[in-house]
């Protein structure tokens, strides 16, 4: 199992469960994410179900987009966002 960093969390919102994501690499609907923190310990991984960028879902981002996605758990601003990939 291999990982690539695509991006950092920039914002969390709490109430609905959606972390803001900066994105410096590539990130697709089905892919799967490990959010951690900058130590490497594991926050979650999860399946990547839906991304939106300003409010319209969207199949898939690049790097330099800002994009919202949900999330399983509790996240917070600066974790590091790693595709993961069967290797």
């Amino acid at each position: 199992m291999g990982k690539t960093l695509v991006g950092e969390v920039a914002h969390f919102f709490g109430k609905i469960n959606v972390a803001a994501l900066k994105m410096s690499g590539e990130l697709k609907v089905g892919d799967k994410i490990s959010i951690e923190h900058k130590d490497g310990s594991v926050v979650l991984e999860q399946t990547i179900d839906s991304m939106q960028v300003e409010h319209k879902n969207v199949e898939a981002a690049k790097a330099g987009d800002d994009v919202a996605i949900k999330t399983a758990e509790k996240v917070h601003s600066g974790n590091l966002v790693y595709k993961v990939t069967e290797e």
